[in-house]
């Protein structure tokens, strides 16, 4: 994970020598647009223009599915930035400047960077870093944040879209919607549906899971489970007595967060697992979080995978459509 840069002083002042000089260069380039009509020829403006195109791109990707779309689409040359989300992959808070995690982003850390955009995600903040960038004229573009199969592809084109680079997202788009269909056929044949329980944490003696219309919720769903935790909604805690109550028989966690670690004896001993039906089998299956909860172009193969484990009895087939 990579370390947040020390901000730099962007003064609202500096916001506003900005803005002249980009109208002094608009000024200068319709002079130059007269000059080149009076002469007949705009040869010397084809060359001026890629060149001031090329410098411009300078992307700050703020949520880990947009680094993750902008590297599938072969753009990472033009991401200058990237929050600590950004985890796919491996090499992008490697090789980038990190801006903070999504929902506290820096305002003076972002633009120290000069980016001729953002990317960021629906829900990236806080909305006090978000009006100082848009106060600075630095274009944002907002990707929704859903989580049906629809969404994922919607998702990919949006992005690809604001990098510039609209018909090859286009074309991962459909690799992925084809993948979301092979999915379903997959789906269709499970011989009956586990309920699973997502735990995000264990703290404190408290249980934290994933409840309705969450990325938990979506993705257990796209792996032909049911949510034992449906009666709640969003990620909240849950008592002992309801976890007993919600006879999960399968237990879903995170892989790689210190705050997850509890292993299958640990966990199973404990009184509020002790009595479901996964302790029976110490049934607990863990996942990288990015993977199993991007929503980005990888989610078909971690429901494939997630469904495999769910289901071992079932044999469950490669996606075809993988790359």
């Amino acid at each position: 994970m990579g370390t947040p840069q020390a901000p730099s002083s962007v003064p609202l002042a500096g916001f506003r020598a900005k803005r002249l000089g980009r109208e002094i260069a608009a000024a200068a380039v319709v002079s130059l647009l007269a000059l080149a009509g009076l002469s007949g020829s705009l040869e010397p403006l084809a060359v001026v223009a890629p060149a001031r195109a090329q410098a411009a791109e300078r992307i700050v990707a703020a949520g880990g599915v947009v680094t993750e779309v902008l590297y599938a689409l072969g753009q990472q040359d033009k991401v200058v930035g990237v929050d600590t989300t950004s985890q796919w992959p491996p090499e992008a808070l490697k090789e980038k400047k990190s801006v903070g995690y999504v929902r506290a982003l820096s305002a003076e850390g972002v633009l120290s960077l000069k980016p001729s955009q953002i990317i960021a995600v629906e829900g990236a903040g806080p909305p006090d870093a978000l009006a100082l960038l848009r106060e600075s004229g630095t274009p944002i573009t907002m990707i929704p944040e859903a989580l049906s199969p629809e969404a994922v592809v919607g998702k990919i084109a949006a992005i690809g879209k604001a990098a510039g680079v609209a018909e090859p997202a286009q074309q991962l788009a459909a690799a992925v919607k084809g993948r979301f269909q092979e999915l379903d056929k997959l789906r269709s044949g499970l011989p009956g549906q586990k309920r699973v329980l997502f735990v995000l944490s264990l703290q404190n003696g408290r249980t934290m899971v994933g409840g309705r219309a969450t990325t938990a919720d979506a993705i257990i769903a796209l792996a032909g489970g049911v949510n034992a935790a449906s009666a709640v909604e969003g990620f909240k805690p849950m008592t002992d007595e309801a976890i007993i109550t919600a006879a999960p028989d399968v237990i879903l966690m995170m892989r790689h967060s210190s705050a997850h670690n509890a292993g299958p004896d640990e966990l199973f001993a404990m009184p509020a697992f002790s009595q479901t039906p996964a302790a029976k089998q110490k049934a607990l299956i863990r996942m990288d979080g990015l993977y199993l909860l991007g929503f980005g172009p990888r989610t078909p193969n971690a429901a494939r995978d997630l469904m495999a484990e769910l289901y071992p009895d079932a044999k469950i087939a490669q996606l075809s459509a993988a790359k």
